[in-house]
């Protein structure tokens, strides 16, 4: 059976082990900034579960800032509940569990969070390659960001909703 639900500080702990399988290390949020994010704004942490097991997650948070830049993955104090724009930080699921729906359950019910909300839309930075994924998703690829975070080449994409 799948849940979805939000994290408190106890998921820690399976929180950083999927994070650090998900994204090479220069890439990957540290426990430490991970704790930080869990104590600032623990309702923006999506866990998703297949029989009790933690197989993927979503992080992020909220702000007036249309565009996700680098700053935000390490600065938990800017998290603005009142903000407009839902920042996906990761989307991360267990490389046994890929290829199933999971990451796409997962957004589909960010989104529909992100609408009961109020918000503008939904915005997170993936690599190339997963442009076409975030696309059937719903996403418009905004070109490439202005990240580097990790070193790496990212573009934005951008899920609005609807007035």
């Amino acid at each position: 059976m799948i849940t979805i639900r939000n994290a408190t500080i106890e998921d820690l702990d399976g929180i950083a082990r999927i994070e650090e399988i998900c994204f090479p290390s220069k890439e990957a949020a540290s426990r430490e900034i991970l704790k930080g994010r869990l104590i600032c704004y623990p309702e923006h942490f999506w866990l998703l579960f297949e029989d009790d097991i933690l197989i993927s997650f979503i992080d992020g948070f909220v702000t007036n800032e249309r565009d996700l830049k680098d700053e935000m993955y390490d600065s938990p104090k800017m998290h603005d509940e009142a903000g407009d724009w839902q920042m996906i930080f990761g989307i991360n699921t267990l490389p046994e569990y890929r290829k199933r729906g999971h990451a796409s359950y997962l957004i589909e019910h960010v989104i529909n969070e992100a609408k009961a909300r109020e918000k503008k839309g939904v915005v997170l930075t993936c690599k190339e390659k997963l442009i076409p994924f975030y696309e059937r998703q719903g996403f418009v690829n905004e070109g490439i960001s202005s990240s580097v975070h990790g070193d790496s080449v990212w573009y934005q994409m951008r899920y609005s909703i609807d007035d």
